[in-house]
């Protein structure tokens, strides 16, 4: 493979994790905080619908979401192949990160979470299970949002440093 090769998936990793990081950021610092001044019921069926449009599986969420790992996962293929040094490093560093720091915690706790409102039958329950209900997702969704969040800008820092130093 030729070092432009390379440098096309580097380029194609950095806009793509730099897609999923501004959604996470996005969710973060604007969707989250917004809908959280939302009675339990509205802020419910709010995230729900949210969450609606991923779980049909969107076209353009799912090529920018899926292809970000398939190309972070290509570019480390070709940087181990056209690299050493420093530039090798800091690309697995952030390759690691970027899986391990958003893609994992999205797997382990978001998604699940995710799943559990999706189950929820919000309209058969009283105001009692609703505040039960968004304390059970609330927190813990925001919490390794941030996360992912961090590691996410991390990540694209790096990548991008890696890109302007070649």
């Amino acid at each position: 493979m030729s070092l432009e090769a390379f440098h096309m998936t580097l380029l194609l990793s950095a806009l793509l994790c730099s897609l999923v990081a501004g959604l996470l950021f996005g969710f973060a610092v604007v969707v989250m905080p917004g809908i959280t001044k939302l009675d339990d019921d509205d802020f419910l069926k709010a995230f729900k619908h949210m969450d609606g449009i991923i779980q049909d599986n969107h076209p353009l969420f799912m090529l920018v979401w899926v292809g970000s790992i398939f190309s972070v996962l290509g570019t480390l293929v070709l940087g181990t192949l056209q690299l050493t040094g420093l530039h090798l490093n800091l690309l697995w560093a952030a390759g690691v990160l970027y899986l391990l720091g958003v893609q994992a915690p999205t797997i382990r706790f978001n998604i699940p979470l995710n799943n559990a409102l999706q189950g929820w039958d919000l309209a058969s329950m009283d105001e009692a299970a609703l505040a039960e209900a968004r304390t059970e997702f609330e927190a813990p969704w925001n919490r390794w949002n941030r996360i992912r969040t961090f590691n996410g800008v991390v990540s694209v820092s790096v990548l991008l440093f890696v890109l302007l130093k070649l």
